[in-house]
């Protein structure tokens, strides 16, 4: 008996250990690290604090979040995910829609389509054995995120040894790579601008270098002055055509010359307008002092030097009709004609804000029935600009059109009056992208119109609203052009001023997107609050001149993979603007191919924030870029 017990013994000791899993709720982990776009994660709870159900059951345990969230996991050492997703029972409203993704260090691995309000919920079982990295997002499937509650109910890992733990988004410095402006002269903005014949031409040459520097503009169209004082091209072109005016500017360090394409005909804005806009930082909060502040600061700051353009009001400078039904201001903004003609004295345009409808968006006084009377008040007081929001149009709309003839409408009810004003003023359509208007934008005679609802500091805002854009490439151009929103870098909150929420990284990957994208480029920040790191964004000259490119292109997605995204734009000179984009948790190598390009051979390469050349490379470039990152390159 005493060797059968030894051998028993024996056998023991030689035989492996035997690994016991062990198993864990996603409720306990620390879910305070989930980003969302609105409300709070919550543990066994949906969104909004009530018990977890989907499709009409319930859930003990779960996490309830709200689209577009994100919650990142290091996994190494689990072997199985399982899950029960969908949108919490707590919604009726049929305009929720959510997608679910589960993805493993950089590889999609489930994916749920879209879900709606009712719908019973669906199993995730994963295999994750030898993952490292995991993330759970909810995304909005391009619908917006109204009543986008989400929930991962009976969220559970099985692991052995280290348990899976939640991480934090790392922490990430600002660190600033354009480089200081160069001593030597260089001639920034636009080099093709547009103007209706007959029609106040108002234009200020852009130069940045060191003092003094002397600018000098010849071969100018009859009808124009330049002003080397002031340093402004202004007059008024009679005749039609084409005219190539020539700018030179020199200093103790070097010269400059940049040739200045003017073209007199029936298209404005032929380069996106770029600017500055009240509402993502002051809303309802705007006055005249603010205006004029901005406008200051537009020119202390330098900005001005580097092409920006236009200052504008936004929403809630509206007061009360006149007697004869004219617009007039609210007591915030005394005299609409002064404040206009100050903006002016400091070599900026500026625009305005109002809507077809009887109210705008805040609830001020809009045009409905008044549309020829706003534009000549609009044209005498000097504006440049309008921006005209859908908001309670829809109280008045004529049902009995067909639904696109019923959202153009009120935009050639608008474009006709200003065509009909001796003032050239942008037309900003604003209506979120509703019946695709990126197809019809152009023929109600839009400058630039919305494609999305509002953008938050997010990085699921901004990242949606931007990577959405891709296949509205082919309606954008000279005159015409796709808007993802307003720039949510610096000092943003609507009223409530805070640093923007987005990363270093992920600011620059706003800024050359939007770039790539020919938008719009209008600052939301308290720019009387730019630090170095924002001003050193919107500053990079070689960045700002992918927007302000004369061919006009907008950029097209050419390769996704997984999280990776390359982006690329044609350019007037021949080259290429590319964007590697990793939208993913953790830093990723991305290759883009000259094939892909419609390139061959040895190609050059150049790093636009870092204003660096990179040499020359055959068959392509590849970069590491960080999360949520980018590395902008313009390829010859």
């Amino acid at each position: 008996m005493k060797n059968v017990a030894l051998a028993v013994l024996f056998f023991l000791a030689a035989s492996p250990a035997v690994v016991v899993a062990e198993t864990i709720r996603l409720d306990q982990l620390d879910i305070n690290v989930v980003s969302q776009d609105w409300g709070k994660p919550r543990a066994n709870q949906s969104v909004d604090g009530h018990a977890l159900s989907i499709g009409g059951k319930q859930f003990e345990h779960g996490l309830g979040t709200h689209a577009v969230s994100t919650l990142v996991l290091a996994v190494n050492g689990a072997t199985h995910f399982s899950a029960s997703v969908g949108v919490d029972g707590e919604v009726t409203n049929t305009q929720a829609s959510v997608e679910f993704f589960v993805v493993g260090d950089g590889r999609d691995l489930w994916h749920s389509g879209v879900m709606r309000a009712g719908q019973a919920a669906k199993p995730v079982e994963l295999d994750i054995a030898g993952v490292k990295t995991l993330v759970l997002k909810v995304g909005n499937a391009g619908e917006g995120v109204d009543f986008d509650h989400a929930d991962w109910a009976a969220a559970k890992f099985e692991y052995s040894g280290v348990a899976p733990a939640s991480m934090a988004s790392p922490r990430e410095e600002a660190v600033i790579l354009t480089p200081p402006t160069p001593d030597a002269p260089r001639i920034n903005g636009a080099s093709i601008v547009g103007v209706r014949p007959g029609h106040p031409f108002f234009y200020r040459v852009s130069v940045t270098g060191l003092q003094p520097l002397e600018i000098t503009v010849d071969r100018l169209p009859q009808g124009l002055t330049w002003d080397a004082a002031i340093g402004e091209i202004t007059g008024v072109v009679a005749q039609p055509g084409e005219y190539r005016a020539r700018i030179r500017a020199k200093n103790s360090s070097g010269r400059a010359l940049r040739r200045l394409k003017i073209v007199a005909g029936d298209q404005i804005a032929l380069t996106p307008p770029m600017g500055w806009n009240s509402w993502n930082c002051f809303a309802e909060a705007v006055d005249d002092a603010k205006i004029r502040a901005a406008a200051d600061a537009m020119v202390r700051s330098g900005l001005i030097d580097h092409g920006w353009t236009y200052i504008n009001i936004d929403d809630c400078w509206e007061g009360k009709r006149d007697a004869s039904g004219f617009i007039q201001a609210n007591e915030k903004f005394p005299d609409m004609k002064a404040l206009a003609e100050y903006v002016h004295s400091k070599g900026l345009k500026i625009g305005l804000y109002s809507s077809p409808g009887p109210k705008t968006c805040a609830g001020f006084e809009a045009s409905w029935q008044h549309e020829q009377q706003d534009a000549q008040q609009y044209a005498a007081w000097g504006f440049d600009y309008l921006k005209y929001d859908w908001c309670s149009y829809s109280q008045v709309q004529d049902r009995s059109l067909p639904e696109r003839q019923r959202l153009m409408k009120p935009y050639q009810v608008m474009n006709a009056a200003l065509r009909t004003v001796d003032r050239d003023l942008v037309f900003s359509l604003c209506q979120y992208g509703m019946g695709a208007v990126w197809q019809w934008g152009a023929q109600v005679g839009g400058n630039c119109w919305r494609t999305t609802g509002d953008i938050r500091d997010s990085w699921s805002s901004m990242a949606g609203i931007g990577f959405g854009q891709n296949g509205h490439e082919k309606y954008a151009g000279p005159g015409h052009w796709n808007d993802p929103d307003m720039l949510v870098v610096g000092s943003v909150g609507w009223g409530n001023p805070h640093p923007t929420h987005l990363t270093p990284n992920e600011q620059y990957t706003h800024i050359s997107l939007w770039c790539l994208l020919s938008a719009p480029l209008l600052i939301g920040a308290d720019m009387s609050q730019l630090d170095p790191f924002t001003f050193n964004l919107l500053a990079n000259d070689e960045v700002l001149a992918v927007d302000q490119d004369p061919l006009g292109r907008q950029a097209a997605r050419i390769v996704k993979n997984g999280a990776s995204e390359i982006w690329a734009k044609d350019m007037a000179d021949g080259s290429k603007a590319v964007g590697l984009f990793n939208r993913d948790e953790i830093p990723a190598a991305i290759e883009v191919k000259w094939a892909d390009l419609g390139l061959s051979g040895r190609c050059h390469v150049r790093d636009l924030w870092r204003q660096q050349d990179l040499g020359k490379f055959r068959d392509g470039y590849s970069a590491t870029v960080p999360r949520h990152g980018v590395c902008l390159v313009r390829v010859w």
